[in-house]
């Protein structure tokens, strides 16, 4: 049940935040290796580019790759629960004394989000691919011309194989280990600093929420960098053998947009990712927490598959 209603949640908030994934997309891939003001900026922030893709691309443009978001969250989310679950069970987020460990729930974490991006990779890298797709005179990045996500699938299956569905998989573990850890972690360690405190009233839900937000801010600044790496890894262009033709790896894709770029280039899409959805996805993983008979570390692991619906 836990796998289903989790699949189940992370595609109702899917469904709200895909437009902002697409536009995230798109500010991730503007100026790829160019300098900046050395290229033509058709997304000057989220709002304009809401109403550019709206008036050129048609308003169903902003729910593009929606099919395969709502799988990969529905994959992912029972993926990183379900592992999560069997390490709680098993007693190896306790420490001798009992209390909850944060680096061990951290480690859980990020293993759990870790195995879920691999498996889910394929799904993820056409989810890619279709949100990036515009009109020529709003294109940025390399377009591939898909029709929708199993013909995609099918059609690098053919060319590739395997090896090209699960392309740029090993860009997405740095990226989800590092966002697993920092917010499980940071949540937890947040919700036991305002409880010792006494900012609030104990159980109150206000705890969890305010816990919740400090998680989404911390996630986002650790994580963005290695997003950027990540959509660019899945997005760039392949040769025959369906080898990338820009990047070798992500190290090689965070160095090249460090250099060319700057600072600022490893932060784009970095709004779209801390505007309201993030706290609505807050308010209902904080809203779970509060009603949570276990708590403790089920508690950091709900928090973490509602949170899971923003990240992707």
């Amino acid at each position: 049940m836990d796998f289903l209603m989790s699949g189940l949640a992370a595609c109702g908030a899917c469904l709200f935040t895909n437009p902002l994934e697409v536009v995230k997309t798109r500010m991730q891939l503007q100026g790829e290796l160019q300098a900046p003001g050395s290229y033509q900026r058709h997304y000057r922030n989220v709002f304009h580019a809401f109403i550019t893709i709206g008036k050129v691309d048609g308003l169903a443009a902003l729910q593009k790759g929606l099919a395969p978001a709502l799988l990969y969250q529905f994959l992912m989310n029972g993926i990183r629960l379900g592992t999560y679950g069997l390490i709680e069970a098993g007693g190896y987020l306790r420490t001798a004394e009992g209390g909850l460990s944060p680096a061990r729930s951290a480690a859980a974490g990020a293993l759990a989000g870790v195995m879920g991006a691999y498996l889910g990779s394929p799904i993820y890298m056409v989810k890619t691919h279709l949100q990036a797709q515009a009109a020529s005179e709003i294109a940025v990045g390399h377009q591939y011309k898909h029709q929708g996500m199993f013909q995609a699938l099918t059609e690098i299956g053919q060319k590739h194989g395997l090896v090209g569905l699960w392309r740029g998989a090993l860009g997405s573990v740095p990226r989800v280990t590092v966002g697993s850890s920092t917010q499980l972690c940071t949540f937890s360690s947040t919700k036991d600093l305002m409880t010792k405190w006494e900012i609030f009233p104990p159980q109150s839900w206000k705890v969890a929420l305010a816990a919740a937000m400090v998680s989404g801010i911390a996630v986002v600044l650790a994580m963005t960098p290695f997003d950027v790496a990540s959509t660019r890894l899945y997005n760039q262009p392949t040769d025959a053998q369906g080898k990338g033709l820009m990047y070798r790896g992500i190290l090689d894709a965070l160095l090249q947009t460090a250099r060319t770029e700057g600072i600022f280039g490893m932060y784009k899409g970095y709004l779209e990712q801390t505007g309201w959805p993030q706290l609505t996805g807050q308010l209902s993983c904080s809203s779970s927490s509060c009603y949570c008979p276990r708590g403790g570390c089920l508690l950091t692991a709900r928090h973490a598959n509602s949170q899971e619906a923003r990240w992707e």
